[in-house]
């Protein structure tokens, strides 16, 4: 049996169906993700397993222990919120240590894991200092730690760094990271951000409008989205996906079959630039995006395809080119992913540039 399992959970507001009949097994120790767009409910569920909002339909179960109807302090989980949350006339110590006092834990058993959490975080230095004192990575890792000392089943994680700068984000990604390979613990992680989901998840869950699109390692599912949505929302940037008939010099021919009014999906690093005149693309520079380590080019598409259609190629060298730069564009068909009209993958790419790497 899984560690942890939503069988059918459901959540109504009113008349609004916000959770769709979810279901999802997690293992002890993984790492899941929930990643989706705004208002898809991803919030929702992580408070639907924390206990903060009730279940309306469904059953959840942790470590074959039936837990729907439990309150949030019965469950064995911690939750990690976006707003720090933290006591400002308390120190790090009695902020970490808060819920143990709480629950009359010895003071000794008190002292070692606050301690313990604070050099897993590296606040050991920071213990008699107030919240004002620390910074904002610092504050959150206190949160953090604040778990921590509880030895709950299961973390939860909801948007923890979306009140940090991106210097903070990327650091404190990487901590959180490190946390887990270091504790093992089971741990569901809500965000907005892809690039979070890619870096840090054994498996993404990704959510449309209170329901599970797809669910898969980082990698799947960025070579094999089920659907159009998954597909343009894990990698940045997301995928080019255009109508076939904006693209007659692919689709539709026996490399690239297209269902009747599909799309054609590609990868921006599938997408070859060459010089005016070559590859079975032509068109124009539009914006040139010098990023250092790679260069992303987006290019409007010209002669033999409807207006409108852009294309952004993605590559690591830099490039002389610039707005106006008249190119060709070099397709692989075998690098395209292929949807139906309802945005349903009907053929995966069978190469390109993400599946050939991973051959090294």
């Amino acid at each position: 049996m899984s560690f942890l399992q939503l069988k059918g959970v459901e959540k109504y507001f009113g008349e609004l169906r916000a959770i769709k009949g979810v279901n999802l097994s997690i293992e002890k120790g993984e790492f899941i993700v929930f990643v989706g767009p705004s208002g898809c409910g991803k919030s929702t569920l992580l408070r639907m397993i924390a206990g903060l909002t009730e279940i309306d339909a469904g059953s959840l179960q942790l470590d074959g222990r039936d837990i729907t109807k439990l309150p949030s302090s019965k469950r064995d989980l911690a939750m990690v919120f976006q707003s720090y949350a933290l006591y400002p006339h308390m120190s790090v110590f009695d902020n970490m240590s808060f819920a143990l006092r709480l629950a009359n834990v010895d003071k000794a058993v008190i002292q070692e894991k606050v301690t313990r959490a604070a050099q897993i975080l590296n606040l050991t230095n920071y213990l008699q200092r107030t919240p004002k004192e620390l910074s904002g990575g610092q504050r959150q890792r206190v949160a953090i730690g604040r778990a921590i000392v509880r030895a709950p089943k299961v973390f939860l994680f909801d948007e923890p760094l979306s009140n940090l700068d991106a210097a903070l984000r990327g650091q404190t990604r990487v901590e959180i990271a490190q946390l887990h390979r270091e504790l093992g613990a089971t741990t569901i992680y809500v965000t907005h951000d892809q690039v979070e989901a890619m870096t840090l998840a054994d498996r993404v869950v990704v959510l449309r409008d209170g329901q599970i699109e797809q669910v898969g390692s980082p990698l799947e599912l960025y070579d094999r989205p089920a659907n159009q949505f998954v597909a343009q929302f894990i990698g940045t940037p997301q995928m080019n996906v255009l109508p076939a008939s904006q693209l007659p010099q692919l689709a539709g021919t026996p490399q690239l079959p297209v269902p009747a009014g599909g799309f054609v999906g590609l990868r921006p690093e599938d997408v070859q630039l060459q010089p005016a005149g070559q590859g079975q693309l032509q068109g124009t520079v539009a914006l040139v995006e010098a990023l250092g380590a790679e260069t992303l080019i987006h290019v409007a598409l010209g002669a033999g395809t409807a207006n409108g259609a852009k294309l952004i190629a993605r590559q690591s060298a830099r490039t002389t080119l610039h707005p106006g730069s008249a190119v060709g564009l070099s397709i692989d068909p075998m690098a395209a992913h292929v949807f139906d009209d309802q945005g349903r993958l009907a053929r995966p790419a069978q190469g390109g540039a993400a599946l050939a790497s991973a051959a090294v």
